[in-house]
C-alpha cells in the first residue's frame, strides 16, 4: 500500500522543490504515517504543508532534476488535545521525525465549530438566557466560537477553550451581525466536550433592523455603464506550472493553509541574468484585537493565521466579481481535519491592469513630449474569516517596484447597546447597535536576497540641518543613515516626520555610480499594537509592538508570534528570537514588517464595509543604474511627437 501511494505521488511529482503539495502527495504522506502506527483513531490534522527544502537545494535545482519532497504535519489527538509534529519524506518513503510538542494548543479545527455549536445550543443555562431575551426558536440563533487567548486565569490554563458570541437571524437573507444577542456567552472545553460555564451579564434589547445588504434590499442603480477590459492578443505574462513570468519579473507561487498566498524566488531579469530580490515573501501572522473590556468581549483578539489559518478561508474567485480582465487562475489543494486532500478551484488570480502614467515629460519651450503608460501584474487571493474578508494582493510594476496590499471588507464586529446610551469602546452604526474599536495588524515575513544571499539593513531618515554657517537659510536637507547591526537594534518604529524607510543593500555588489545595490521598504499605513506593555495581548502579539524587526535567517523561525499562538502565555516568536542579538551586517537576513489599520468604525462601514486598504512598497534603491522603464513603448505609437 505504501509503495502504491508513493508511486501515485511520484506520478504527479512536483517539477520544482517549492511546488505546493498535490493531493496524491498528501495521501501518500498520510499513509506513511498511518502504517507506521503514528496515528490514533482520534488524530486530527491542524497543518499539512510542504516542508520546504534548504535554500542551497533550491538554488542548485535545475529543470529535470528530481525534486526532493517532504511533508510537514501538525497533528492533534482529540482524546487529550496533545499536539504532535511529523516530517515525512516522500522521495525516501519514510517518517523522518515524529515528536510531541508539549504545552501548546493546536489551531482551530473545522469540526470544532460544529462541536462547540452543538454543545452550547443544547445547554439548559444557555437556552434559559436566550429565552430571557424572548427567543424560543434556537435554530434562529447563530453561534460564533472564539478562542479566548490567555489572560492568566487559573481555571483556564491547560484547557482547550472557546467562548462564543450569539446573533439572531430570523430569515436567511438577514445579516446576523445586525442583531447581536448581547451579554450571553458560553465557554466550551473542546477536549472534554462540555460547556464549562454560561455567562449572562443582563438583557439588552436586540436591535430590530435585520441589516440586509443583498440586491433586493439595497435597490440597484441603473446608470452605471459597462467597462470592458480586453487584451485581444492575450496577457503579457506566462504561467508554467507554479512559475510566473511577466516582463522582466520572475517568481514562483505557492499556497498553504496557514499563510495563504506565498511568493518565492522573486527576481528581475537584467541583461543575461536574473537578479534575486526576495527568496520568500508571505503573511507571517495577523492579530485583530478588540477594545471592548466588558465580560462579553474582553477576550476578543484573533490571531487569524496562527489560531485559524488564513488559507483555510480562501475563496473560489469569480471572473467579473473578484478579478477583472484576462485572467489566469491557479487551483490549490488543502486538507480537511481527517487529513484528506480538499481541492479549491480558482484560489489564486493572476492578471494585468492599467495603472495610469508611468512617466511623462513635456519639454518646454521646445515642445517635445514623451509619455508612457504604467501597468502592473496582480497576484491575489481572498479569504473569509468569520465576519471579515481579506484580500491579499501582490503588485509588480514596470519600474521595479513591488507592492503588497491587504484589502479589508466584510462585516464589522458588533454589540447591542441600551437605547440612548453612548458606547465607550465602540461607535454607533444603527439604532441600539454599535461596532467595536479594533485593529487589524499584519506581519509579513520578507526573506531578502538583494543581488545575493548576504545583505545589510540601513535606516534612512530625512532631516533639516541645524541653522548656521553651513545652512544660512535654514533649508538644507540631509539624510541620516544608520546601520542596523544587531537584532536588538533592529526593532524599529516608523517616523513619517522623517520620511523614514529601510534600505536593504548588498555590500558586495555596486551599481554604475559605485553605490551598494539595494531595495527600500517604504511604509504606508503603520499603526502598532495599542494594548500596553505587559498586557496579556502584548505578550502574545509582541511582534505587533514594532513596525520592523530584522533577524538573521533561521529556517525554524517562520511565524512572528511563534508556531502555536493559540492560548499561549506569550513571549514566543520575534521577542524570543531577537533576544539572541545576532549580528546582521552582511548576513542572510529576514525583514518582518508590521502594518495595518486602527479601525474606528463609521456609519458608512455598515452593514457591509467598503474596502479599506493597507500595505507597503518595496522600491529599488540603486538596484538599477537608471530608470529601468525607459524602454517601455508608448501605447500604439501615441504619446510622443
Amino acid at each position: 500500500m505504501i509503495a502504491d501511494e508513493a508511486r501515485r505521488a511520484a506520478s504527479t511529482a512536483a517539477r520544482h522543490p517549492l511546488d505546493p503539495l498535490t493531493a496524491n502527495e498528501i495521501r501518500a504522506a498520510h499513509e506513511l504515517l498511518r502504517v507506521g502506527g503514528r496515528l490514533g483513531l482520534q488524530a486530527r490534522f491542524a497543518s499539512i504543508a510542504l516542508h520546504e527544502p534548504a535554500k542551497e537545494v533550491v538554488r542548485g535545482f535545475r529543470a529535470g532534476d528530481p525534486a526532493p519532497r517532504e511533508v510537514f504535519f501538525a497533528i492533534m489527538d482529540r482524546a487529550d488535545g496533545a499536539v504532535y509534529e511529523a516530517v515525512v519524506s516522500l522521495h525516501e518513503r519514510r517518517v523522518v521525525s515524529f515528536q510531541q510538542i508539549p504545552g501548546v494548543q493546536a489551531p482551530f479545527l473545522f469540526e470544532e465549530f460544529a462541536v462547540a455549536d452543538g454543545l452550547i445550543r443544547a445547554h439548559p443555562e444557555w437556552q434559559a438566557a436566550i429565552r430571557r431575551r424572548g427567543i424560543t426558536d434556537f435554530e434562529q440563533v447563530r453561534i460564533d466560537p472564539w478562542f479566548i487567548g490567555n489572560f492568566g486565569i487559573a481555571e483556564e490554563q491547560g484547557r482547550r477553550l472557546v467562548s462564543s458570541l450569539s446573533y439572531l437571524r430570523e430569515h436567511p437573507e438577514d445579516n446576523p451581525y445586525a442583531r447581536p444577542i448581547e451579554g450571553v456567552l458560553a465557554y466550551v472545553d473542546l477536549v472534554a466536550a462540555r460547556v464549562t460555564k454560561v455567562v449572562d451579564t443582563g438583557v439588552v434589547p436586540i436591535p430590530k433592523d435585520p441589516g440586509r445588504y443583498d440586491s433586493p434590499a439595497a435597490g440597484m442603480r441603473t446608470d452605471l455603464k459597462p467597462i470592458a477590459i480586453t487584451q485581444p492578443e492575450g496577457p503579457s505574462f506566462t504561467v508554467d506550472g507554479w512559475e510566473l513570468r511577466w516582463q522582466r519579473w520572475r517568481m514562483r507561487i505557492s499556497f498553504n493553509a496557514r499563510e495563504g498566498l506565498v511568493l518565492h524566488t522573486i527576481g528581475y531579469e537584467d541583461g543575461e541574468r536574473v537578479r534575486p530580490i526576495l527568496y520568500r515573501a508571505g503573511l507571517s501572522e495577523m492579530v485583530v484585537p478588540y477594545g471592548d473590556v466588558s465580560p462579553a468581549h474582553f477576550y476578543q483578539g484573533a490571531f487569524d493565521a496562527g489560531d485559524y489559518g488564513v488559507g483555510k478561508g480562501v475563496n473560489a474567485l469569480e471572473l467579473g466579481c473578484d478579478c477583472l480582465g484576462e485572467i489566469r487562475y491557479l487551483d490549490v489543494t488543502l486538507f480537511d481535519d481527517s487529513g484528506e486532500p480538499v481541492h479549491m478551484p480558482k484560489a489564486i488570480c493572476i492578471h494585468e491592469e492599467d495603472f495610469g502614467i508611468l512617466w511623462k515629460h513635456f519639454d518646454f519651450p521646445q515642445g517635445g513630449r514623451q509619455t508612457r503608460r504604467s501597468r502592473r501584474l496582480v497576484v491575489s487571493s481572498i479569504s473569509t474569516l468569520l465576519n471579515y474578508e481579506y484580500g491579499f494582493f501582490w503588485y509588480f510594476y514596470l519600474d521595479g517596484t513591488i507592492e503588497f496590499q491587504v484589502k479589508l471588507t466584510g462585516i464589522v464586529q458588533t454589540a447591542a447597546v441600551e437605547p440612548g446610551r453612548e458606547p465607550r469602546h465602540a461607535e454607533l452604526v444603527g439604532p441600539g447597535l454599535s461596532a467595536m474599536h479594533h485593529q487589524h495588524l499584519f506581519n509579513v515575513r520578507l526573506d531578502m536576497e538583494v543581488d545575493g544571499p548576504r545583505n545589510s539593513v540601513h535606516e534612512v531618515d530625512v532631516e533639516v540641518m541645524p541653522a548656521g554657517a553651513d545652512n544660512p537659510y535654514g533649508t538644507g536637507m540631509v539624510t541620516r543613515s544608520t546601520l542596523l547591526a544587531r537584532e536588538m537594534e533592529a526593532q524599529r518604529l516608523t517616523d513619517s516626520t522623517a520620511s523614514r524607510r529601510w534600505i536593504v543593500v548588498n555590500p558586495s555588489v555596486r551599481n554604475a555610480i559605485g553605490r551598494a545595490t539595494g531595495y527600500q521598504l517604504v511604509p504606508m499605513s503603520t499603526p502598532v499594537l495599542l494594548a500596553g506593555p505587559g498586557t496579556a495581548l502584548a505578550k502574545r502579539a509582541g511582534f505587533a509592538t514594532r513596525n520592523l524587526w530584522v533577524t538573521r535567517f533561521d529556517a525554524n523561525e517562520r511565524h512572528a508570534a511563534g508556531e502555536y499562538p493559540n492560548q499561549h502565555p506569550g513571549g514566543d516568536g520575534l521577542p524570543r528570537w531577537t533576544a539572541e542579538n545576532r549580528p546582521l551586517e552582511n548576513e542572510d537576513i529576514v525583514l518582518w514588517y508590521t502594518f495595518g489599520v486602527a479601525h474606528v468604525v463609521r456609519p458608512e462601514d455598515w452593514p457591509v464595509m467598503p474596502v479599506e486598504y493597507t500595505g507597503f512598497l518595496l522600491k529599488p534603491w540603486g538596484f538599477f543604474s537608471r530608470n529601468p522603464a525607459l524602454d517601455v513603448p508608448p501605447p500604439d505609437g501615441h504619446c510622443q511627437p
